[in-house]
């Protein structure tokens, strides 16, 4: 066969693959697409720092790498009687700093109270300074579920449209509980840390789709394995310092 019939040949058998390997290459590519999930929390850093009811300083960290979630508010009843109280510690940080106001939910004895009554409560926290996100902290028991899902319903109506609303969530409604489904929230953070009875994480993902954008560790009881690719939430139990926090951003490396 004549050398230029041979070229001729070889492009032939050549660019079926060639068209192939590019076929291959966008359905992989749409696929990726549509099983991407949308950021919960839209430009915010990775790295989100818990400050709870401490005197905090964090005029040290980055806020292009760091965000704050800080315990705005506390509401506890008990028969009954609701006290709603806001933050009494002082909180300082960069006036770039993207804000995360968390709310904390405690009940003792007796029934919930009128949830639209809570979810207005909360709903202060979204009209404090610099807040562009809400995170609720509720153990909620297997009897005050369905209080919870009606509460979360009635602050994500009384929200923007535009601010995020999300959850603490326990290990096991993340892994064997299918509870949280339909609730109206952006993101659900796992607690890999205070475990108690019943409470445990092997390192595999976690079964509610809601629980797979972040997770929530602490700096004095890390988990044998942090999921790679989540929005990591740290707690300190002490007041952040600027040596706590170079140790915060290291935490992504030891991820598995």
């Amino acid at each position: 066969m004549p050398k230029s019939a041979d070229n001729v040949s070889k492009r032939r058998r050549i660019l079926p693959l060639c068209i192939l390997a590019g076929t291959l290459a966008v359905f992989a590519f749409g696929r990726m697409m549509r099983h991407a999930e949308p950021d919960p929390l839209p430009g915010f850093p990775r790295l989100i720092l818990w400050a709870w009811e401490t005197p905090e300083d964090l005029r040290f960290l980055n806020p292009r790498a760091t965000g704050v979630a800080f315990l705005s508010r506390t509401i506890r009843w008990r028969d009954g009687n609701v006290e709603s109280r806001p933050r009494l510690q002082p909180l300082r940080v960069p006036p770039e700093t993207p804000l995360i106001g968390v709310v904390r939910l405690e009940t003792a004895h007796g029934a919930p109270p009128p949830s639209a009554g809570i979810a207005a409560e909360i709903a202060k926290t979204a009209m404090l300074p610099g807040v562009r996100a809400l995170q609720v902290d509720f153990d909620a028991r297997l009897s005050e579920r369905a209080w919870y899902r009606q509460m979360l319903g009635n602050l994500r109506q009384t929200l923007p449209p535009s601010t995020p609303l999300e959850i603490t969530a326990l290990a096991s409604w993340c892994q064997r509980d299918d509870w949280m489904a339909g609730l109206p929230v952006a993101d659900a953070v796992p607690m890999l840390f205070r475990m108690g009875a019943g409470e445990e994480y092997h390192g595999s993902d976690f079964q509610d789709s809601l629980c797979r954008a972040s997770v929530g560790v602490s700096t004095d009881e890390l988990p044998r394995i942090i999921p790679r690719g989540r929005r990591l939430f740290v707690f300190h139990p002490k007041p952040w310092t600027e040596d706590t926090y170079q140790g915060a951003l290291q935490l992504p490396r030891r991820r598995q």
